[in-house]
C-alpha cells in the first residue's frame, strides 16, 4: 500500500511539474499580441492539469460540493465570457482578482478550523505565518478589488478619496496585524485573533484603493493581480500544494514586473501612484474647463476630406474609444483608407485605457491585424514623419505638458509625440481634463482640428463621408 502511494505521489508530482511548464510556457506567450491567445491555451492546459491531479488527493472523501461548485462556476464563467463587452474587461479583471483574493482567504479559514477541531494537532510556526499572509493579502485583495470595480464602474466617483490621518490610520492596521498574527503564533486556539485580522484587512483593503484616481487604475489592477497570486502562494504554503506555490509565485512576480513597467510609462514611483492622490473624476464631458471658442472645430465633412488628402496616419486610441465601444467602427476607417493607400498604424501608450494592454485588447476583438499595433517606444519618433495623427478619447498620455510644464502632475510622463505631427485631429466630447485633471494645450494647437461628440458617432459619420466621396 505505501509502494503504491509513493508511485500516486510521484506521478502527481510529475504532473504537477507539468502544469508548471505550461504556467510558464502560457506568461511567455502572453508578451506579445500575436501569441496571445496561444498562452491563454497553454496556461489553460496546465490549470486542467494542475485540477485534475488535485482532485486525485486521497484526503477528498466526498466530491458532491466539488462537482457541484465546477459546474456552478463553469457556468458563471462562460455566462461571463458570452455577455461582458470588451470594454468592461477591466471591471471584469478586478472582479476576477478580487475572488481570487476571496477564495485564499476562506480556503486559510477553512484550514485552521480544521487544525483547531477536535484531535487535531496545532500547526507548525511557518504553516500558521502562512495562513496569517494568506488571510491578509487575500482579504486586502479582494475588498480592494471591489473598491477598483465600483470606481471603474462608476458607483464610486473615481476621484482620489482622501481624509486626514488616512496613511497613519493605514500604517496602525498593518501593526495591528502583525501584533496580532505574532499573538495567533504563540496561541494557535485564540480564533478571535485570526478573525480580527480579517477585520482589519477589510479595512486597509478599501484604504488601499479608494485614495487612487482612474488615471492609476491600470497600476491597481496590475498591483492587485499580483496580490492576488501572493495570496494563492501563501495558501499554497498552507496546504502543502507545489503547484498553487509555483503558480501563485508566478503571478505574483508577473503582476509586480508589470506594475513596475506601468509606473515607468508614466514616470512615477509606485508610492506616487498608491499614496499621492492624482487624478480627477473620470468624468465623461461634463466638465466645463476649457475655451471651446479658442479651438478649431471641424466636422465629420471636414474631417473626410483631410483623411483623403493624407498619405500616412496614425491612430491613437484611448479610453474615449473604449466608453464609445469604436473599435469596430475604427478598424473600418483604418480598411477604407488603406484601400486608398493611405498608410495607417495605430500608436498604443503603455496606460491608455484603464488596465494593462486594455487598447490591444479592443482592437484584437474588431480583428485589427497585430502587426499594426506599435507600443509607443516603436512608433514615437514617427509621428514627425506623418500627416494626421488621430487621437480617439486619448488626453493624458498626448498632453505635451508632460513635456514642459513642471507643475503638472504628468510632467516627466512619456508621451506619445502626437504634436510632432503634421496634423492632429482629436475626437472627443468636450474639453474636460483628463484622469490627472490637467488642462490638454494640444486642443488649443493651430494645427489641431476638434470633433466634439461620442467616437463611435462620430466617426460612422466621417466612414459615410468617404464612402460617400
Amino acid at each position: 500500500m505505501s509502494e503504491t502511494l509513493n508511485t500516486q505521489q510521484i506521478i502527481i508530482y510529475f504532473v504537477y511539474l507539468i502544469a508548471s511548464f505550461f504556467f510558464i510556457l502560457g506568461l511567455k506567450k502572453l508578451g506579445s499580441p500575436k501569441t496571445a491567445r496561444r498562452g491563454n491555451q497553454y496556461a489553460m492546459i496546465g490549470m486542467l492539469l494542475a485540477i485534475v491531479m488535485t482532485l486525485l488527493n486521497e484526503e477528498i472523501l466526498e466530491y458532491t460540493y466539488i462537482i457541484a461548485g465546477l459546474i456552478i462556476g463553469g457556468a458563471i464563467g462562460m455566462l461571463v465570457a458570452k455577455k461582458v463587452q470588451m470594454t468592461s474587461m477591466p471591471e471584469m479583471v478586478a472582479l476576477f482578482n478580487g475572488f481570487g483574493g476571496g477564495s485564499s482567504t476562506f480556503v486559510a479559514y477553512s484550514e485552521y478550523m480544521r487544525d483547531t477541531g477536535v484531535g487535531s494537532v496545532p500547526p507548525t510556526t511557518d504553516i500558521t505565518i502562512s495562513i496569517v499572509l494568506s488571510v491578509l493579502i487575500g482579504t486586502v485583495t479582494f475588498f480592494g478589488s471591489l473598491v477598483a470595480f465600483a470606481k471603474l464602474q462608476g458607483i464610486l466617483r473615481g476621484a482620489p478619496i482622501t481624509f486626514k490621518g488616512q496613511q497613519a490610520l493605514n500604517a496602525l492596521g498593518l501593526i495591528a496585524v502583525v501584533v496580532l498574527g505574532a499573538m495567533l503564533t504563540g496561541d494557535y486556539t485564540q480564533e478571535q485573533y485570526l478573525v480580527a485580522i480579517i477585520a482589519i484587512s477589510t479595512l486597509l483593503g478599501v484604504l488601499a484603493v479608494i485614495p487612487i484616481g482612474g488615471a492609476d487604475m491600470p497600476v491597481v489592477i496590475s498591483l492587485l493581480n499580483s496580490y492576488s497570486g501572493l495570496a494563492a502562494a501563501a495558501t499554497g504554503f498552507v496546504l502543502s500544494n507545489n503547484v498553487l506555490i509555483i503558480s501563485g509565485a508566478l503571478v505574483g512576480a508577473s503582476g509586480i514586473i508589470l506594475t513596475k513597467i506601468m509606473c515607468k510609462a508614466m514616470n512615477r514611483s509606485l508610492a506616487n501612484v498608491l499614496f499621492a492622490a492624482v487624478g480627477t473624476d473620470d468624468s465623461t464631458g461634463t466638465s466645463t474647463r476649457g475655451d471651446r471658442s479658442r479651438v478649431t472645430e471641424y466636422t465629420p465633412e471636414d474631417a473626410a476630406m483631410v483623411f483623403d488628402s493624407a498619405s500616412s496616419i496614425l491612430i491613437v486610441p484611448g479610453y474615449g474609444l473604449a466608453v464609445a465601444q469604436a473599435q469596430h467602427i475604427v478598424h473600418e476607417l483604418a480598411t477604407l483608407l488603406q484601400d486608398r493607400n493611405i498608410k495607417v498604424r495605430y500608436a498604443i501608450h503603455p496606460v491608455a485605457g484603464r488596465m494593462p494592454g486594455h487598447m490591444n485588447v479592443l482592437l484584437a476583438e474588431a480583428n485589427v491585424p497585430y502587426d499594426l499595433l506599435l507600443e509607443m517606444d516603436e512608433i514615437n519618433e514617427e509621428f514627425q514623419n506623418t500627416d494626421l495623427a488621430l487621437v480617439l478619447g486619448a488626453n493624458d498620455v498626448v498632453n505635451p505638458s508632460a513635456r514642459t510644464d513642471k507643475s503638472s502632475p504628468l510632467y516627466g510622463m512619456p508621451i506619445l509625440n502626437v504634436d510632432m505631427a503634421r496634423s492632429v485631429m482629436i475626437v472627443k466630447r468636450s474639453l474636460s481634463p483628463g484622469f490627472a485633471g490637467v488642462d490638454n494645450p494640444l486642443f488649443y494647437d493651430d494645427k489641431t482640428m476638434m470633433l466634439f461628440g461620442d467616437a463611435k458617432e462620430m466617426i460612422t459619420a466621417v466612414v459615410k463621408e468617404l464612402k460617400e466621396s
